[in-house]
């Protein structure tokens, strides 16, 4: 028997759908995420994790987005051969985008919207976050199964693609390939592996096999009561405990959990090769699973508050140090030492990737600048535009390494004194702070919500066209932030790990299961 999908029914569904995403997480995230924070002995991975967790809480509560990067959205269709269509004036992917356009513009909780139009040339944002990436596979059936995901761009850059011969060792080419991903995929998240097919298989499946559910512990009990593992099972174990071994942390500040899961997905291949690709999950992980059967509108249940753990973060007004950011001097900015935990209080600017590029741009040209630099701390964000009596919408930061090439500019022509972002910062801006005795500052991704409440005024000064883009002005109270990178040079994202896969493998953690199951 046939089943007639309506188009305004599937609209609808989408955009229901990416609404749910954008802030609730799925609770078996919630529930490694936990076990993850109950073993942790690393003191800035733990609070990291808390403030994970709280973020999400409060986000699932508030009905606003996890993070302020709401992602480009990937739709998985499983259209049953029996479905027939009614009602449509386009097609099948015109009305999918019509619900993310829906969903994008909702005013009662506004998504940033990230996706820019012709991606090499003009670049210029679509303003409804469409179109979105579409995979359609035709199956026995009269339902339509669909998974949505709104994949950030933190993680999605992290994407790894390889050709290893037949008998290379996909253990080692994983546990080779994870540190150079640094930490802007925002660590503790999972990581989907696709390995067979042909290259494009390979990267699909590792994309599919993110939306998967977790069941690492499950897993893990399995292996410990005997009995017999399938050969997936056994390697998604072995990379499971290789992986977390390498001491990364959350946030890549070094620590016992670094994933939560590894997922895998494999498909028949040509002889001669072996196609592997790697693509990670951030802390954000948003996606979901429904069903049409031709009766409506698709509406997800939402998850129990019940399920999230009893952890609140709040800021340590012991350990932290307080910093005006209205009358900062270098001398303070050099003081720093990487791991102390500051509460930013005062003005600070915004800018990143082409608020970095017009600043460049300007500068050539002899132009000046719409705002003074001068002493100032710049954050890597791009926040989400506020609803109701916000001042700012979820305003995490964004990964720090895609403004290395600019930072000795920054230091050097503009009085600038510090930067906040996310992840680690590569050698080209280590030694430009090194060298302007300035510092980068670390906040946490995948707490955007959480920090958004610091915020408390915000206001555009510079490049208004550039949208989230645009230099912003923030007036924040007890922001936190570590300090990543000191004066001297010292980063904590180098340190850290180092020290953490140094002190798993001399076994200190013996009696705790260091992969977080």
């Amino acid at each position: 028997m046939s089943t007639a999908i309506r188009q305004n029914d599937l609209i609808e569904s989408i955009a229901a759908s990416l609404q749910y995403i954008s802030y609730y997480h799925p609770t078996d995230y919630i529930a490694h995420l936990a076990k993850a924070y109950e073993r942790e002995q690393s003191p800035a991975a733990k609070d990291a994790i808390a403030q994970i967790l709280t973020n999400s809480k409060m986000s699932a509560e508030g009905h606003r987005p996890i993070c302020q990067d709401t992602g480009i959205v990937n739709v998985f269709l499983k259209v049953g051969m029996d479905v027939r269509w009614e009602g449509f004036t386009g097609s099948l992917d015109d009305a999918i985008n019509e619900g993310v356009r829906r969903a994008y513009t909702d005013p009662s909780n506004t998504l940033r919207k990230s996706v820019v139009a012709d991606p090499q040339f003009e670049r210029k944002n679509t303003k409804d976050n469409t179109p979105a990436v579409i995979f359609t596979d035709i199956v026995p059936g009269n339902k339509l199964d669909i998974t949505v995901a709104a994949k950030g761009g933190g993680s999605e850059n992290k994407s790894k693609m390889y050709m290893l011969n037949p008998n290379d060792s996909v253990v080692d080419w994983v546990l080779k390939t994870v540190p150079t991903m640094g930490a802007g995929w925002c660590p503790p998240g999972i990581l989907g592996i696709g390995i067979g097919g042909t290259a494009e298989k390979a990267v699909v499946m590792a994309k599919e096999s993110l939306m998967d559910s977790l069941d690492m512990h499950e897993l893990q009990a399995k292996a410990a009561s005997g009995a017999a593992l399938s050969n997936v099972e056994k390697l998604r174990l072995e990379l499971f405990e290789k992986v977390n071994a390498l001491g990364i942390g959350a946030q890549g500040l070094g620590g016992l959990t670094t994933v939560l899961d590894i997922k895998i997905k494999m498909y028949p291949t040509h002889a001669a090769g072996k196609p592997i690709a790697m693509i990670p999950n951030c802390a954000a992980m948003r996606h979901a699973h429904f069903v049409m059967d031709g009766s409506g509108p698709v509406y997800l249940t939402p998850p129990s508050l019940s399920l999230w753990p009893n952890v609140t973060w709040a800021p340590d007004y012991v350990k932290s140090k307080k910093v005006n950011l209205n009358t900062l001097t270098k001398e303070e900015v050099a003081s720093w030492k990487p791991g102390d935990t500051l509460l930013l209080n005062g003005k600070m600017l915004t800018g990143r990737d082409a608020a970095h590029k017009r600043i460049k741009d300007m500068l050539a040209k002899g132009e000046k600048l719409p705002v003074d630099f001068t002493n100032r701390v710049i954050y890597y964000v791009g926040p989400v535009d506020p609803v109701g009596n916000e001042a700012v919408g979820p305003a995490g930061p964004t990964t720090a390494t895609r403004m290395d090439g600019f930072t000795e500019m920054m230091l050097a022509e503009t009085g600038l004194i510090a930067m906040v972002g996310k992840a680690e910062r590569g050698p080209v801006a280590i030694e430009a702070i090194k060298k302007h005795k300035s510092a980068y500052l670390m906040a946490v991704g995948g707490a955007a919500y959480l920090v958004s409440k610091a915020i408390k005024t915000s206001k555009v000064l510079g490049f208004a066209d550039l949208g989230m883009e645009a230099i912003y002005e923030f007036d924040v109270v007890d922001m936190p932030v570590t300090v990543a990178v000191d004066a001297g040079g010292t980063s904590a994202h180098i340190t850290g790990p180092a020290e953490w896969s140094q002190r798993i493998a001399t076994g200190e953690f013996k009696g705790i299961t260091v992969s977080g199951g």
